[in-house]
């Protein structure tokens, strides 16, 4: 079974940094692509960031570019996003899925999320 668990949300301040972990298990997870996708109150699912397969390759929505960064660790099968600069509009509940781009908000496999609440 395919389980995809988040943790490290909370309320951060405007111009701080929070640092999100995705744990998985149930697949196998270095030949996948991966993403982090974000559903801020009364807005739909919004893609984040991607992070390839392989070579890692990143990608990025505008307007978290240099702001977010992704990574993966093949050997704990595990995810993350260290965001930083934070601002109000990125407060969401954000999840991890398996899948690419802005596609990946259709993906069937995603975790259960963890809230981000930038507030000052």
């Amino acid at each position: 079974e395919v389980q995809l668990v988040e943790s490290g949300g909370g309320l951060g301040q405007p111009g701080g940094s929070l640092t999100l972990s995705c744990v998985a298990s149930g697949f196998l997870f270095r030949v996948n692509n991966l993403s982090w996708v974000r559903q801020a109150p009364g807005k739909g699912l919004e893609w984040v960031s991607s992070i390839a397969a392989g070579r890692g390759r990143t990608y990025y929505v505008d307007f978290v570019k240099g702001r977010f960064t992704i990574s993966r660790d093949n050997a704990k099968n595990t995810l993350y996003l260290q965001m930083n600069s934070l601002k109000t509009e990125d407060t969401a509940v954000y999840y991890c899925a398996i899948g690419n781009g802005e596609s990946s908000v259709w993906s069937n496999y995603r975790g259960q999320g963890t809230q981000v609440t930038v507030s000052s």
